[in-house]
């Protein structure tokens, strides 16, 4: 993971989340709730464990996870649901391919310029998620 990953971000655009969600099967009212909220990124490497919180007012998640080993994942307070997680690097990406209930899922995360960028994948629905480095890091 190149260290340049391994900070503070902090959302700045968000787009199609409430296409994602929907593909997810998350509930109306809930989709409301996080499409206002503001998230924030930190992502760390410690050994050769990587961890992803991604935390905002309503609520957190973290994963942890290393490279090139498959894991079971519960997605608890995302969709609730128990998916086996495979994490690689494709190039310059960090890509998690799920396997589960719900088809095509996953993620990948990667640097352009100064950058975090994540696309959120499930079922034909695409979310792009930008972040930029809080400021003080």
């Amino acid at each position: 993971m190149p260290a340049s990953l391994c900070s503070t971000w902090e959302i700045i655009s968000n787009v199609n989340f409430e296409g994602f969600m929907i593909a997810l099967g998350i509930g109306h009212n809930l989709r409301k709730i996080a499409l206002k909220l503001k998230l924030k990124k930190v992502i760390e490497l410690q050994g050769d464990l990587y961890i992803i919180k991604t935390a905002s007012t309503f609520k957190n998640y973290t994963i942890s996870f290393r490279v090139g080993q498959e894991f079971d994942e519960f997605t608890k307070g995302l969709d609730n649901r128990h998916v086996k997680s495979l994490v690689t690097w494709q190039g310059n990406k960090l890509v998690c391919e799920q396997t589960g209930e719900k088809k095509n899922r996953g993620w990948a995360h990667w640097i352009e310029e100064d950058k975090l960028h994540l696309e959120l994948y499930c079922e034909g629905e695409v979310c792009k998620q930008v972040f930029k480095k809080k400021v003080n890091e």
